[in-house]
């Protein structure tokens, strides 16, 4: 079975500052890209300083990307998160529960891997990126 590629585009997410899409779907998968703590409407990064309140803002924009392919956070396989510093795993791991607590009404929480590493700009404190599986329907 051959599936069409198509790239997901919204305006409720911040536009890719770089040569990739905010997210690919090709069949029933999607990919969100790497996305950060940006205001898509302000057009800049939003509550520095601050890991809990970015990683927040951060799976908002995965979200609005999910939405915008046919999916939902219900549908995410796999979180990969990426954090600049190791002191801020508990902050961002409970904003990240209160947010799948929200958005996956099954319990079935999806898989997630965090890695320590520099991200692309300062005022990054999370990164998150997003596999998802949408259903036929969509």
């Amino acid at each position: 079975m051959s599936y069409q590629k198509s790239a997901i585009l919204t305006d409720a997410a911040p536009a890719p500052a770089h040569t990739f899409s905010q997210g690919v779907r090709k069949g029933p998968m999607l990919q969100v890209a790497g996305q950060g703590p940006m205001d898509a409407r302000l057009g800049r990064y939003v509550a520095l300083g601050d890991v809990k309140a970015q990683t927040l803002v951060t799976l908002e924009n995965v979200r609005a990307i999910l939405e915008a392919g046919g999916a939902g956070v219900e549908d995410v396989i796999m979180f990969r998160v990426y954090l600049t510093q190791r002191e801020d795993f508990a902050a961002m791991n409970e904003a990240y529960g209160e947010f799948v607590a929200k958005h996956v009404p099954s319990g079935i929480l999806p898989a997630r891997t965090t890695v320590f590493t520099g991200l692309p700009h300062a005022e990054m404190l999370v990164e998150i990126d997003a596999l998802a599986v949408v259903s036929e329907e969509a």
